[in-house]
C-alpha cells in the first residue's frame, strides 16, 4: 500500500457488507482505504504498513477489537483509532477511551457522524504532529498550558508553534485564569533567536506615578525617593521579551510613550534626556474588550493595532469541558507528589460536576479548587459530597432547557433528537456509576427500556 498514513485508513470488521459500505464512503471523500475481517489480519497489516485512522468493530467471531487497541498503539503512536459497534454500552465507551481509541461511534452509521468522526482523527493526528517540539520545549515549566484534547486547545498549540519565532508584536485575551502569561512565556521560550530574558510587567498593579519609571527606569534624583539611577523593564528585557499584562489599565499619557517604543524602539528614562535603545519583543495581555475601549476613548486606536498585529485568544474553561478531567488528574498527581497525598482519583459523579461547573475563575480556580479538596480529604476517592454546594447545583441547571434561535437554514429534527438522547442517556450512566437501572429511573424509563435503547446505539 502506498499511501500516506496522513490520508490512510484501515477498516477491521468481520461483516462483509459493514467493510464495502465504509470503503465506499471512506473513498468517496477522498481516503485511501483498506478493509480486513479478523483480528490476525488487522495486526498483520499494521506491522507492515503505517496508517492515519483505524476503525476498529469490536464484537468480531475472531477476537474484541478493543484487544487490538494497545498494541496498534505500540506498534504505531501516531495512528488514531475509532472504535465502532452495534452493541455500544457505557462501560464498552469508557474501556475504548481508557485504551486510547479516540472516539467511538454506534453502528448502523450516520454518513455526518462517520465523516466529522474521521476528519477529527485525522485532524487531532495531525496537530498531535505539528505540536511535539512545543510540547518538548515548555511542558517541564508550564504544563498546564499544554493539557487538553479540545479542539481549541490544540489550535493554540498550533498557533504558538507558528509564531514563536517571529518578532512580531501579540497580543493574549483571555478571562482571568486562563493562562495568558503561561502562553506568553510558551512564546518566549520557543523564540530561539532571543536569548534576552523574560519580563513581566502587571500594568494595572503599579501605581500610576511609578508606571514610566516601571517601563523606561529613572536617574538619580529624578523624584522624591530616586535614590539612585535605576533600569526599567524595558532596558531589563533587551534581546528578549517584555510582558505587558493588563496593558488596558494604562492611562492615555502612557499609551502614548509606549507607542512610541514600538514604532522607534528607543526610550528616555524619567529625569533624563539621554535617548536609549531597545531590541524587545512586545506580548500584551488583557481581559477587557479593548476594542470598546478604543470606541469610548479609553485607549488609544493606533496603540491598539501596534500591539493586535497577531492576536491570541485563549478559551475559557467552561468552553473546554473535555479538558478538566486531565487537569484534575495531573493537579492530583502533581499534588499527590509533593506532599506524598493518597488521593486515588474522583468519582464519576464528582467529574460530572466539575465538568458542569462553569468555572469563573478558569484553570486557576479549578487548580486551587483541587488543591483545597485534597488538603481537607486526605486520602481516599474524591466524591460528590466533598464539593461544595454551589457545584452541586449546578448541575441541576443542565438539564434545564436552554432558548434555541432557530437557523434559517432549517434543522433536521430527528438527528437532534437522537443526539440530545444519545447524551442525557450517557451523562445518566456516568452519574449512576453505570447500573442502568438507576439510569433508567434519571431518565424516568423503565430499564428494559433503556437497554433497548443502548443495544440499539
Amino acid at each position: 500500500m502506498s499511501a500516506s498514513p496522513i490520508q490512510s485508513i484501515l477498516v477491521v470488521d468481520d461483516e462483509e457488507a459493514i467493510r464495502q459500505i465504509l470503503q465506499y464512503r471512506l473513498q468517496h471523500l477522498g481516503y485511501e482505504v483498506e478493509a480486513v475481517g479478523d483480528v490476525q489480519r488487522a495486526m498483520e497489516r499494521v506491522q507492515v504498513n503505517e496508517y492515519g485512522v483505524i476503525l476498529l468493530d469490536v464484537r468480531m467471531s475472531s477476537g474484541s477489537g478493543l484487544d487490538l487497541i494497545a498494541p496498534i498503539r505500540r506498534i504505531s503512536a501516531d495512528t488514531q483509532i475509532i472504535v465502532m459497534s452495534g452493541y455500544a454500552t457505557f462501560d464498552m465507551v469508557v474501556q475504548a477511551m481508557k485504551l486510547g481509541a479516540v472516539d467511538f461511534i454506534t453502528k448502523p452509521f450516520d454518513p455526518e457522524r462517520l465523516r466529522i468522526a474521521v476528519r477529527n482523527a485525522f485532524e487531532c493526528r495531525r496537530l498531535t504532529a505539528e505540536n511535539a517540539s512545543l510540547r518538548k520545549a515548555i511542558e517541564h515549566r508550564h504544563p498546564e498550558i499544554l493539557i487538553g484534547i479540545s479542539p481549541a486547545i490544540m489550535e493554540l498549540h498550533c498557533l504558538i508553534g507558528k509564531i514563536a519565532e517571529t518578532d512580531s508584536t501579540v497580543l493574549i485575551s483571555g478571562e482571568s485564569g486562563t493562562g495568558k502569561e503561561l502562553v506568553a512565556l510558551a512564546l518566549h521560550h520557543q523564540n530561539h533567536s532571543r536569548p534576552g530574558p523574560f519580563i513581566p510587567v502587571s500594568c494595572g498593579a503599579i501605581t500610576e506615578s511609578l508606571v514610566e519609571s516601571e517601563f523606561f527606569g529613572h536617574e538619580k534624583g529624578a523624584f522624591t525617593g530616586a535614590i539612585a539611577a535605576r533600569a526599567g523593564r524595558f532596558e531589563l528585557a533587551n534581546k528578549g521579551t517584555i510582558f505587558l499584562d493588563e496593558v488596558g489599565e494604562l492611562s492615555l499619557n502612557l499609551q502614548v510613550k509606549l507607542l512610541r517604543v514600538l514604532q522607534e524602539r528607543v526610550f528616555e528614562r524619567v529625569g533624563s534626556s539621554k535617548t536609549r535603545a531597545v531590541d524587545v519583543r512586545v506580548i500584551s495581555a488583557t481581559n477587557r474588550d479593548l476594542e470598546q475601549a478604543v470606541e469610548e476613548g479609553r485607549f488609544r486606536e493606533d496603540l491598539y493595532y501596534r500591539l493586535n498585529v497577531i492576536p491570541v485568544t485563549i478559551p475559557p474553561l467552561r468552553a473546554r469541558p473535555e479538558d478538566i478531567p486531565l487537569l484534575v488528574r495531573h493537579f492530583l498527581d502533581r499534588l499527590n507528589r509533593m506532599n506524598k497525598g493518597k488521593i486515588s482519583g474522583v468519582t464519576p459523579e464528582a467529574l460530572g460536576l466539575l465538568r458542569a461547573y462553569h468555572w469563573p475563575g478558569n484553570v486557576r480556580e479549578l487548580e486551587n479548587f483541587i488543591e483545597r479538596v485534597v488538603a481537607l480529604k486526605g486520602s481516599g476517592e474524591i466524591g460528590a459530597e466533598d464539593l461544595p454546594m454551589s457545584m452541586r447545583q449546578s448541575k441541576k441547571s443542565e438539564g434545564r432547557a436552554a432558548a434555541i434561535e432557530f437557523p434559517p437554514q432549517g434543522i433536521d429534527l430527528p438527528c437532534l433528537i437522537d443526539e440530545l438522547e444519545h447524551n442525557l442517556i450517557t451523562q445518566a450512566l456516568t452519574l449512576s456509576r453505570g447500573v442502568k437501572s438507576r439510569a433508567a429511573e434519571l431518565l424516568g424509563l423503565n430499564r428494559t427500556t433503556l437497554v433497548e435503547k443502548l443495544r440499539r446505539g
